[in-house]
């Protein structure tokens, strides 16, 4: 047992019946993920999408769900942004930027934007450790490449699923056509490309009083807070805070 500098009785006793429910927490989280990595195979792709991206010389060029997979790396974790963002967003839109440009209808999820901002600077140690990373959003191509520059995104690939059904076809916008954020996992078994997992957490019932949090295990921002006394505010991620954006 440790202790800390001036810490009472009472503390140590009540911080150790806590520990307890966090090594319960840790169990649990690893069964979830043991769980998962025994699901069945997933249904195949439907076919191979093709996605507007930039290619290795920095043009724009067609690129196929195939082609997201780098040789010998077999699972690619796809994040599917709101972009544009949900009809009902209230949320301040960009001011400044080129993102800023873009009417109000068509920019970004502040929210997506945020969890992107943390993710892209893990995507290098993801790739090292041999994983696939990318971004689709709805939007156009040049949208998503401004919405980085402006987000001074360095990692991240991104690609556009305007002129496809894929976001559709997985459950990422809905029949009127509005975004829906989800995570997903697709792995390759030789030639087939199969969808392994996504996040329908989000689908379901949330708890009274709790967001979806559906793919809670990893937005770094929001369980940062739950370490403090405080909590998790009554509070929403902007494009900016201020005068001044983020970056």
């Amino acid at each position: 047992m440790i202790t800390f500098p001036n810490e009472s009785a009472k503390y140590r006793t009540a911080r150790e019946k806590l520990l307890k429910k966090e090594i319960e927490l840790r169990r649990a989280m690893e069964a979830v993920a043991e769980a998962r990595r025994a699901l069945p195979p997933g249904g195949l792709i439907r076919q191979d999408y093709v996605f507007d991206a930039l290619g290795a010389d920095g043009r724009p060029a067609k690129t196929k769900l195939s082609e997201l997979f780098a040789p010998g790396k077999d699972s690619l974790i796809l994040y599917q942004m709101m972009f544009p963002r949900h009809p009902q967003e209230t949320r301040d839109v960009a001011a400044s930027g080129g993102t800023a440009k873009l009417a109000r209808p068509d920019q970004p999820c502040p929210s997506c934007t945020a969890l992107l901002d943390q993710w892209d600077g893990a995507v290098g140690h993801l790739e090292a450790a041999g994983f696939n990373f990318a971004v689709v959003a709805k939007t156009a191509l040049e949208n998503l490449v401004t919405l980085s520059r402006d987000r001074g995104w360095k990692n991240m690939r991104l690609v556009s699923s305007a002129a496809n059904s894929f976001k559709r076809d997985y459950n990422a916008e809905d029949a009127g056509g509005a975004q829906i954020p989800l995570l997903s996992v697709f792995h390759r078994d030789g030639d087939a490309i199969r969808h392994f997992w996504s996040s329908e957490l989000g689908f379901a019932p949330p708890e009274p009083g709790q967001d979806p949090r559906a793919i809670g295990t990893c937005e770094i921002l929001w369980n940062l807070m739950d370490f403090t006394p405080e909590g998790r505010p009554d509070w929403n991620e902007q494009l900016q805070y201020g005068e001044a954006c983020c970056h």
